[in-house]
């Protein structure tokens, strides 16, 4: 099975690159590739990628995913999250092949506690939430195969994540603070992508299973929880590690205004997922654990 992997080196893309290679042979780009184009600024060159390589999986691990920004760049979020993906899938059903796409909470307006279903219907806050939304529609429209996975808070070992930014100011600051009105899962790179090879796996098999799925780890947390898990797990391993910060506070998020409204529930109900694939989708703790062992703790 020939695979075309977008975005391979963001944090979901470097995992996807380990864990589609046992499926068959993948090219893997990013917007910096040469010989071919994997920029999703540029969706006519990618079309033209998409054409004379002929893959029979797109996996789409690339996006526009600097929120507050996307605030005044709305074209290239427009670009990037919505044109590209839908230009991929009018490919993909021209193919006969299958698109990956990664979609996330930011579609829902993050009201309620009750976790998001598949079924909900998406009311974005913010120009990134619409740009995703918008992707998700032109990728049903096009008619292609797919699996349209959304997901939220994502962290990876590599590159920048929450917890190393919380570990970094712990060390430099006495008092921190930390938004407790906002509620997710923090999901594993790694996890997402060992998922989505075993899905592609089970679409072949079973196709009719294409379509949309929430994924997130299990159970929930606020960033104040978030970050007083990864700081006491670190406290408890390290203890030699100087950590100044002898207050951590929860505050709400009206206390930390930013450019894009962020949603206050991005809980969402994975069991769609989980029944269809036959999968179990771990507490966040575990992966946030193994993250903090594979990049901090001997």
């Amino acid at each position: 099975m020939d695979i075309l992997l977008l975005g391979k080196n963001g944090q979901l893309g470097w995992e996807l690159q380990r864990s589609l290679a046992p499926l068959g042979h993948v090219t893997m780009l990013d917007r910096h590739s040469t010989a071919h184009c994997g920029d999703l600024a540029r969706p006519a060159d990618l079309a033209a990628t998409v054409r004379a390589l002929r893959p029979a999986v797109i996996v789409n691990a690339a996006a526009y995913t600097a929120v507050d920004r996307a605030e005044s760049e709305p074209e290239l979020a427009h670009t990037v999250n919505a044109v590209a993906p839908g230009v991929l899938a009018e490919e993909a059903a021209r193919l006969g092949a299958w698109l990956v796409h990664y979609s996330s909470d930011y579609v829902f307006d993050g009201s309620g506690s009750r976790p998001w279903r598949e079924t909900d219907a998406p009311a974005p806050l913010n120009v990134y939430g619409r740009s995703k939304w918008e992707g998700e529609q032109r990728i049903r429209q096009a008619g292609a195969q797919h699996l349209i996975v959304r997901t939220s808070w994502v962290y990876g070992a590599r590159g920048g994540n929450f917890a190393k930014t919380m570990l970094r100011l712990a060390q430099e600051r006495e008092r921190l603070t930390v938004i407790d009105d906002q509620w997710g899962a923090p999901t594993g790179a790694d996890l997402l992508a060992d998922c989505t090879a075993h899905m592609l796996r089970h679409v072949q098999v079973r196709p009719q299973d294409g379509g949309l799925y929430h994924l997130a780890a299990a159970g929930e947390a606020t960033w104040f929880s978030y970050a007083k898990y990864v700081l006491e797990q670190v406290r408890q391993a390290l203890p030699a590690l100087e950590i100044k910060a002898k207050e951590l506070l929860p505050i709400p998020t009206s206390a930390y205004p930013l450019p894009a409204p962020r949603p206050h529930n991005s809980r969402l109900d994975c069991r769609r997922l989980q029944e269809r694939f036959g999968l179990v989708l771990p507490p966040w703790q575990q992966g946030v654990a193994r993250m903090l062992q594979e990049v901090f703790l001997p």
